[in-house]
């Protein structure tokens, strides 16, 4: 962590574990950047147990030095700037925290609840750089979720790989109908939805759409073609014909169905 995020993180964290609600905090990779990068973003996940301050009252609380705060309408989710610095603290109730795991590792019958948005909600409570807690709670999540067994995960990549499947007709229909709105829209989907299959193969929760690309080539079962596939797929040029592409695609596909 950079020397002024730090700072910054220290600051936040201070009034933060002040709050008697507050359960733990962690931060997100994305303040791991440098301060430079357009990705950077100083996000902190706060778990809470009891009520917490309302927006007004935070907003005085986080320093004189807040520009530009707004509050979501559920105040779950606070934005600012700190000079040119974005921050953005994200609130998420324990109770709620906890009926989420326990869909996934003891009451699977309700995994249709979750699997139409992923596993990345589980990757930030596994991977967050922890800064405060005031119990063992986080660490019993973690174990928990670290510990899923085959039916998730068979469920999960079965969920996954039908939607793939099912983005690749769309694709073909658009493809052959010329139509290049709903081209575009589902050759982005299908490819998002095929690293989600492979993440599930895995057993690996889904990371942020930044780390999709680098995360997935690493992980150690890939189709062999999948490196060069995904690479010639994400190219933009003359030669990427959009019959190239869907063919490729179906290419992708069939390789992963196999695995």
């Amino acid at each position: 962590m950079k020397y002024k995020t730090k700072l910054l993180a220290d600051r936040f964290i201070t009034v933060l574990s002040a709050w008697p609600g507050v359960e733990c905090v962690s931060l997100n990779e994305a303040a791991l950047q440098d301060t430079l990068d357009p990705y950077f973003a100083l996000i902190f996940d706060v778990f809470y147990s009891e009520p917490i301050p309302g927006p007004g009252e935070r907003r005085r609380l986080y320093g004189e030095d807040v520009a530009a705060f707004e509050s979501s309408n559920q105040a779950s989710k606070d934005r600012f700037l700190i000079g040119n610095l974005p921050v953005r603290l994200e609130y998420k109730a324990t109770q709620r925290i906890d009926e989420m795991v326990s869909i996934a590792d003891t009451k699977l019958e309700f995994l249709w609840f979750i699997k139409d948005s992923g596993t990345y909600g589980y990757y930030r409570l596994t991977q967050g750089k922890l800064l405060f807690y005031r119990t063992d709670w986080i660490q019993q999540i973690r174990r928990r979720l670290l510990a899923l067994g085959d039916v998730f995960w068979t469920r999960m990549r079965g969920a996954h790989q039908s939607k793939m499947e099912h983005l690749l007709s769309d694709l073909g229909a658009a493809f052959f109908q010329g139509d290049d709105f709903n081209y575009l829209i589902s050759s982005a989907l299908f490819i998002k939805t095929a690293c989600l299959t492979l993440f599930c193969i895995n057993r690996r929760f889904e990371p942020s759409h930044r780390a999709y690309y680098t995360q997935v080539l690493d992980l150690p079962v890939l189709p062999e073609t999948f490196r060069s596939h995904l690479e010639t797929f994400l190219r933009f040029d003359a030669e990427m014909t959009r019959e190239r592409q869907y063919s490729l695609a179906q290419l992708v596909a069939r390789s992963i169905v196999v695995l």
